[in-house]
């Protein structure tokens, strides 16, 4: 079976020279983008419910984009003013970048990790006596908040925002050839919009290994794995089955 279409549950990337639109036009492929799952934020009813208190933290630790998000809309929404001296502990780059849409970043304290939260471990012990807030949805790696205990630092969690399964009905009579998942969540709503779905001929195309056990829990039959040291990127996995399979 020749491989056409392929469906990703993701956004769009906003780049239209993003790697998918180069395996697009390499393979002459209609790939299409669509979440099975989005973010809901909660409101500051459900907050206080939580007893946060913004004025008790003075280091805020960002784990990314959604929680920079919902920080903030929180804030104002509870009319919290921010204090200038808040420091700002991002686990990556790119978290710390997209800081900047709500603040002056010379002007701040912000430390950045190259991409783990425990990158910032040297940090976090200069600051031991601080209190950390760390803004969350529900669902929250165990790696986190265990590595967080073992430093020693007072810390709270602040659930802010929730992971939602999206409305897929519009897809049922719709059909690829490649479906792709990034996480466990993305196979749930799989089967939470469509509990009769049948792989059949369908190839799965899974990122990380918390998605792959998913799968595998679903019984799924995974096609495509990524990352590898030889494929980091899912492009370059779907590439290679596509080309290995010479289709």
């Amino acid at each position: 079976m020749k491989i056409k279409t392929i469906l990703v549950s993701q956004p769009e990337p906003p780049n239209e020279n993003s790697p998918y639109s180069r395996l697009k036009d390499k393979y002459k492929l209609k790939v299409d983008f669509r979440p099975f799952i989005h973010v809901e934020g909660l409101n500051a009813k459900q907050v206080r419910q939580q007893k946060i208190d913004f004025s008790n933290f003075n280091s805020i630790i960002l784990t990314s984009r959604n929680s920079v998000d919902h920080f903030f809309r929180l804030t104002e929404e509870m009319r919290f003013k921010v204090p200038d001296s808040t420091k700002y502990f991002c686990q990556s780059e790119a978290v710390a970048y997209y800081l900047q849409k709500y603040v002056v970043y010379r002007k701040r304290k912000i430390y950045v990790g190259k991409n783990t939260i425990k990158d910032l471990d040297p940090i976090f012990k200069k600051f031991i006596h601080d209190k950390y807030l760390l803004p969350s949805s529900d669902l929250l790696k165990p790696i986190i908040p265990d590595y967080l205990d073992s430093i020693g630092i007072k810390w709270k969690r602040a659930q802010f925002y929730k992971t939602v399964v999206s409305d897929l009905s519009d897809l049922r009579d719709v059909y690829y050839d490649v479906l792709v998942f990034f996480s466990p969540s993305g196979i749930e709503s799989l089967f939470k919009n469509f509990p009769d779905f049948k792989q059949n001929n369908t190839k799965i195309a899974v990122y990380g290994n918390t998605t792959i056990q998913a799968a595998n829990n679903a019984n799924l039959r995974i096609d495509i794995k990524a990352p590898s040291k030889q494929y980091p990127s899912m492009t370059m996995a779907i590439e290679k089955y596509i080309s290995e399979k010479k289709y």
